[in-house]
């Protein structure tokens, strides 16, 4: 599938602020096998001062931005054209099973930035919890094929979980989402993180865009489509890593478009840095993700 993908994110400030130093993780980058960036233009307003891109380690794209002039609004309009294909799922029945997962992650030698040991330990967002650990362990036997066990915890969060919007906050740990049994996609999927990494297996966290679809009948708002966050298991060397949304109770597939990937939310927070001021601030944030074809 071909997408143009078109967010505006615009933060208001009560008082001007005097200085910003940010990075901004808002650039999608190709990943070979599942998408490829044809173009991508970003937008500023006001111009910075100061403006550098590159990648960070686990191949995102970022952006470091220096705003030396007083503002009493940042508008940040990102414009995309990605081409995703969706990975093939493999029989979860004929992954390898959960002890021989957890036992080639542990034995990897691989410290590049798809290497499993990277999703094996506790990360800036991610505590682990013996509770958390202990309701996911209930899908995993050690007999079990990984990827088989992955989707029956992907059910679960998703059957059990109530998607609602303003119960929790960015910083919210997973342990007090679980504990609540709602929040949004970011918690589901740092959930799941948690659970899995809790047992010895791999366990990363996505954060992209999902096209979504209005009901029959009705026509597409602009500006509705999301921002999503979802979770991959790593199903072993001749699998790799396999996108699992709780939320939406489905593997990843065409119509999920990967931003950017790390430990947990932390690692690919959209925008990130400080800011010389006082006051509060106001979020609004506008997604469109429109099919352009299938090829």
């Amino acid at each position: 599938m071909l997408y143009d993908v078109r967010q505006t994110t615009t933060y208001s400030y009560d008082v001007p602020v005097r200085v910003a130093r940010q990075v901004l993780r808002m650039t999608p980058t190709d990943r070979p096998g599942h998408q490829r960036v044809i173009a991508h233009v970003l937008d500023l307003l006001p111009e910075p001062g100061e403006m550098e891109q590159g990648t960070d380690f686990f191949g995102n794209g970022l952006t470091w931005m220096t705003l030396d002039q007083p503002h009493d609004f940042l508008q940040i309009t990102t414009r995309s054209r990605v081409d995703v294909d969706a990975l093939e799922l493999p029989d979860p029945l004929t992954t390898l099973s959960v002890d021989d997962i957890r036992e080639t992650a542990a034995a990897s030698a691989d410290l590049g930035p798809s290497s499993p040991v990277h999703g094996l330990f506790p990360s800036r967002s991610i505590a682990l919890d013996a509770e958390i650990t202990d309701w996911t362990a209930v899908s995993f036997s050690g007999d079990r094929p990984v990827l088989d066990a992955g989707l029956e915890l992907m059910h679960r969060i998703h059957a059990e979980f109530l998607y609602q919007p303003g119960a929790t906050v960015a910083s919210t740990p997973p342990l007090e989402a679980f504990q609540a049994r709602r929040g949004v996609c970011q918690d589901f999927a740092q959930v799941m993180i948690a659970g899995l990494r809790g047992l010895g297996l791999p366990a990363r966290y996505v954060s992209g865009y999902l096209r979504t679809v209005p009901p029959e009948g009705q026509a597409r708002l602009e500006g509705a489509d999301a921002t999503h966050a979802w979770a991959e298991l790593w199903c072993g060397p001749g699998v790799g890593w396999i996108g699992l949304d709780p939320t939406n109770d489905i593997p990843a597939g065409d119509d999920h478009i990967i931003l950017a990937i790390g430990r947990d939310y932390a690692d690919v927070s959209p925008v990130d840095g400080v800011i010389v001021a006082s006051g509060e601030h106001i979020l609004s944030v506008g997604v469109d993700v429109l099919p352009v074809g299938q090829r």
